[in-house]
């Protein structure tokens, strides 16, 4: 049963300083129970938990830290249809979307699990010492990361479980040692609390100190804030708006001792078709554009936002096919009433912009407390340079087509862009000699690369990077997603001349873990 409550080690509390609840984006219904939003005293406590947790928690053996994760996705996974019911009052996600996304957030911790067991993450490195060498002898040197110490999480909107509690951050700062606090998101409280009681029951099933998990709520940005500049947070992960990351980038820069934060905040995932793959399948691809904008009403971060070509009858069929699958997209419910309103000033925005034309809209749906109509748009680069503005995100079912008058123009554009997450490029045979001469670009702008397919859909893997130049991402060496993720929450420590008796499980001699590792460059 849903309580409302604050979670913070092994308690449930109510939070003093306010409430909220969570309004079914469908009806407009507010859905009971309301949740008491916490202050500076509950984020001290909670910090001050992890803090006195983390020094158990990072010497766990990998086979312990393997199996609490492994328990926290079969008791996320036990929740089932009672999770995505509730995720679907809150957010209005379809009960398909909702268990894909409840697999993906389980499949990714046992990846951790797996991750962890592995042991390859601790980067264990041995440099054995050569007493003999000329002109100096070589100490013994020996290597390995260890955690960084406490983690605060701030919770997605736009992926309430994946993104959210028990999601990718959660997931790789456990796996890397570190406890975690998370700001749980005000619009899916009570998926927040039923999978927090999932991790806080499988804290205390395997005898760990409580503050190994937190969760708290809080609305504007007195607790996030106060997360961030608590001497006993060491790393923040972050999945939100540009103004809401930066804010949380400036307080942990200000600190005394600053620390990072890995926040994903804004990207419009541009799409460049070339000359040739244009001729041939404009059309295919103007009918794959929309498939992949609409996926979740659009309000995914990999959503495409901006598709650019070279203007002429291929650039017609693609815009016209587009348009003809797009009209009878039905409108849906977006994740929130706020995120709708965003949307459609957004869109507004883009329909007044001189030289911008409304190509399409899907439907709409008045019934719907918080609908979100799918908006297509066409310019040309002479708008867009007269406008950058024209590039800004709209979180939501909305794209805009840019043409332009030469293949110069089309590069000129991609070197005018920000950062993103991922650039989308479709291109036949006749086109690889050009894609080869901007692959450096397109390199230099995003995180991912995707060639003849869409942005949207992010395989949870080792190989994966979902991140970016600023600003898809405050820091374009990290991922979110995939096994990588683990390494924001870790550091590197040396170890010299140690004798044998202190040296940590993993550097022995006899390698007690059973580690992978580098010895002597090998």
């Amino acid at each position: 049963m849903l309580t409302g409550d604050l979670l913070i080690g092994a308690t449930a509390v109510r939070g003093t300083h306010g409430e909220i609840s969570a309004i079914d984006p469908r009806t407009g219904e507010k859905l009971e129970p309301s949740y008491g939003l916490g202050g500076i005293a509950d984020v001290e406590r909670a910090a001050a938990l992890a803090e006195a947790a983390f020094d158990t928690y990072r010497e766990t053996t990998p086979q312990a830290r393997a199996a609490f994760l492994t328990t926290i996705a079969d008791g996320i996974d036990a929740l089932g249809a009672d999770l995505t019911a509730r995720v679907g009052a809150e957010t209005g996600i379809p009960p398909a979307r909702a268990g894909g996304e409840l697999a993906r957030t389980t499949n990714q911790l046992r990846l951790f699990a797996a991750v962890v067991l592995d042991g390859g993450f601790l980067g264990a490195r041995i440099d054995p010492a050569l007493p003999d060498r000329t002109p100096l002898p070589r100490p013994d040197l020996r290597r390995r990361f260890v955690p960084v110490g406490p983690v605060a999480v701030f919770a997605a909107s736009n992926f309430p479980i994946a993104f959210s509690v028990g999601g990718g951050d959660t997931a790789a700062a456990l796996a890397a040692g570190a406890p975690v606090i998370v700001k749980a998101h005000s619009s899916h409280p009570g998926t927040s609390e039923l999978v927090g009681r999932v991790i806080q029951a499988a804290v205390a099933e395997h005898g760990l100190p409580e503050g190994v998990f937190s969760m708290l709520f809080g609305t504007g940005r007195e607790v996030g804030i106060a997360l961030v500049t608590d001497p006993r947070i060491k790393a923040v992960g972050f999945t939100g708006s540009r103004s809401g990351g930066l804010a949380l980038v400036a307080a942990a820069q200000a600190r005394p001792e600053p620390i990072p934060v890995y926040a994903e905040m804004s990207s419009i995932n541009p799409v460049l078709v070339l000359p040739a793959a244009l001729r041939d399948r404009g059309a295919e691809i103007g009918r794959g554009l929309v498939g992949s904008m609409t996926v979740g009403q659009g309000q995914l971060c990999t959503s495409p936002g901006l598709v650019i070509m070279l203007d002429g009858s291929g650039a017609d069929a693609l815009a016209d096919a587009a348009a003809d699958a797009l009209r009878p997209v039905p409108a849906a419910p977006m994740l929130s009433p706020g995120i709708q309103h965003a949307f459609t000033d957004g869109v507004a925005r883009l329909r007044d912009a001189a030289g911008v034309v409304t190509i399409a809209a899907g439907g709409n749906d008045d019934d719907l407390a918080a609908p979100g109509q799918a908006h297509l748009f066409r310019t040309t680069k002479q708008r867009l340079d007269a406008d950058p503005t024209l590039t800004e995100e709209v979180f939501g079912a909305s794209s805009l087509i840019v043409t332009a008058g030469s293949v110069d123009e089309l590069r000129e554009i991609i070197a005018g862009l920000e950062g993103q997450l991922t650039l989308t490029l479709h291109a036949d045979d006749e086109d690889l000699d050009l894609a080869r001469t901007l692959l450096p670009l397109l390199e230099r702008k995003a995180g991912r690369i995707v060639v003849n397919g869409w942005p949207t859909g992010v395989e949870v893997g080792h190989a994966m990077v979902h991140g970016g130049p600023f600003p898809a991402t405050s820091d374009a060496r990290t991922t979110s997603v995939g096994t990588a993720a683990i390494e924001r929450f870790l550091r590197p420590v040396a170890y010299q001349n140690l004798p044998a008796a202190l040296l940590p499980a993993g550097l022995d001699d006899a390698n007690t873990l059973g580690v992978p590792r580098r010895i002597d460059g090998r």
